[in-house]
């Protein structure tokens, strides 16, 4: 079997290059490569990274890496789940590699989990290339829709108590999950009191206009609006942002309601735990400045 080449691994180095961050690229030594196929939505390739584990890569851009996905998946959903006093039922829009699910079910009170993800190539490849975070896709308390999430939402009402929306940047399929109709369903789909997290429009170093007209969309329908942000190597410039809104609004999102114990923290998660949690919405001044 002849070896599988791509136009983003060249003299055994993988380059991320994009518009979205101009004059600066992510590069990644390649051991091998595992996988690539042309999907009916994406480009999807994964390979193993002679430091940072499995790579997977849609559309040319890295998505999760086994080394730090766990400081994104983690903080996308506890964020918003511990921002809930008592979640029962949560939607996981997009995320089809399955580590956020793998979070949500983390919680005890947490009944039913629910992903749809629009391309079936992400599940199926990731249960093969990145077992530990698939793990989610099959629990117990998962289920697993093929679909458009915009479409998917409209179908529900008052129905969930927390949605994280786990999307890839807003260029290609995830486009219209940026939009403020969007952000509308979602206010819709949930039950009083809920609360979303989103991916936030990336980094406040690279897309801190995107991120204010984001909050901004967002605050036309949600009482409640916070940006926070996680560090993790593999994404541009070192950090990704959420959005977490809530439709209470004497909810305070920035403090956790519910917290687990110092060792539970310690047994469940690798990057999350309460204060973490109240110090990724503290901002530098030039970020606060342009999100008051």
């Amino acid at each position: 079997m002849s070896e599988i080449t791509h136009p983003t691994i060249k003299d055994g180095w993988f380059r991320e290059i994009s518009d979205m961050w101009p004059g600066q690229a992510m590069t990644l030594k390649v051991e091998k490569v595992l996988h690539h196929e042309k999907s009916k939505y994406q480009d999807v390739l994964v390979f193993k990274s002679t430091d940072y584990g499995h790579v997977l890569v849609l559309d040319n851009v890295i998505q999760c890496t086994e080394r730090d996905e766990f400081s994104y998946q983690e903080m996308i959903a506890h964020l918003a789940l511990n921002s809930h006093p008592n979640p029962k039922k949560v939607l996981v829009i997009g995320g089809g590699d399955g580590g956020v699910l793998r979070e949500v079910v983390k919680h005890d009170c947490v009944e039913e989990a629910i992903l749809c993800d629009i391309d079936e190539a992400v599940p199926r490849v990731s249960k093969q290339f990145l077992p530990e975070m698939a793990t989610g896709l099959t629990h117990a308390k998962s289920t697993v829709h093929i679909g458009d999430g915009f479409k998917f939402l409209n179908d529900y009402k008052n129905t969930f108590d927390v949605i994280i929306t786990d999307s890839s940047d807003p260029e290609g399929p995830a486009e219209s999950l940026f939009q403020k109709p969007y952000f509308q369903l979602l206010h819709d789909a949930l039950r009083d009191g809920g609360v979303i997290s989103t991916q936030g429009s990336e980094n406040q170093w690279l897309h801190l206009s995107l991120i204010t007209q984001l909050k901004k969309d967002c605050k036309e329908i949600f009482p409640v609006v916070e940006y926070a942000y996680t560090t993790i190597p593999t994404y541009p410039s070192g950090q990704i942002g959420f959005m977490v809104c809530s439709k209470d609004a004497s909810r305070d999102v920035k403090v956790p309601v519910r917290t687990w114990t110092p060792a539970e923290e310690e047994e469940k998660c690798r990057y999350y735990n309460a204060e973490i949690h109240k110090a990724s919405f503290v901002l530098p001044n030039f970020a606060k400045k342009a999100l008051q």
